[in-house]
């Protein structure tokens, strides 16, 4: 959410599990935090009515940081991708949820972003026998979606153009660090970028903030918090 916010989002709402509803309401000022409903502990189907009622207020939308897997999250998912005519960015469990549902991202009509570290990617179907950047190229292809596939030089592909990101250093490989880089392209995306623009714009970003912070602080204690504070100077 502040990911979205720092790279330049005029509003940000966060869907969050009703039982952490208070924590998240305190930490974070800015986003307009609503509460849905749960199992106790990962949102529970009866979230998707709510959901669906939220997202034609909606430019862009971001699922699956932090979701966990369970039915519920499963539905939310579901019900994102087969409701909402705008872009998607999939992320973690977003991801592993439908990795026994790839039919559900290859039916999708509108488009999608897909942000999976290595074994997200391994887990959606990907393989990197040949090159991650052919592997990146080829799921998206098969998916009929956007790969963004992390880790030491970022690829991007949309199954025809491919980019590698030249951007981010060891030291973002901190838990927190991709949530962040989701925020970001979702962003981008509600600004009107398109979708590959947002997605390569977007490692770039995140991995030129990640630079910065290493240079001012060194890799060794550098937090995805530090990239927050520190994008706002490559948003001028």
């Amino acid at each position: 959410a502040m990911g979205a916010l720092r790279s330049g989002a005029g509003l940000v709402y966060l869907g969050v599990p009703d039982c952490i509803y208070e924590i998240e309401a305190v930490k974070l000022t800015e986003p307009v935090v609503l509460p849905l409903p749960d199992n106790g502990k990962t949102l529970s189907e009866a979230a998707v009515p709510e959901i669906l009622e939220l997202l034609p207020r909606m430019d862009a939308v971001l699922i699956g940081c932090g979701l966990g897997q369970s039915r519920g999250s499963y539905a939310a998912v579901k019900a994102v991708l087969e409701n909402f005519n705008g872009p998607v960015v999939l992320d973690a469990d977003g991801i592993n949820v439908l990795s026994a549902h790839r039919d559900i991202l290859r039916d999708r009509t509108n488009p999608t972003i897909l942000t999976p570290h290595p074994v997200e990617f391994q887990r959606i179907g990907g393989a990197t026998d040949d090159g991650r950047a052919t592997g990146t190229a080829k799921l998206a292809r098969e998916l009929g979606c956007i790969v963004l596939l992390k880790g030491h030089d970022t690829v991007i592909s949309d199954g025809k153009v491919t980019y590698i990101n030249p951007t981010g250093n060891p030291g973002m490989a901190v838990g927190g660090s991709g949530d962040v880089l989701a925020g970001i392209i979702v962003s981008l995306l509600g600004q009107g970028i398109s979708l590959m623009e947002a997605a390569a714009c977007g490692a770039w970003l995140h991995g030129a903030a990640g630079d910065i912070c290493a240079a001012e602080i060194g890799q060794y204690g550098m937090l995805p918090t530090d990239m927050l504070q520190v994008l706002p100077r490559l948003m001028k």
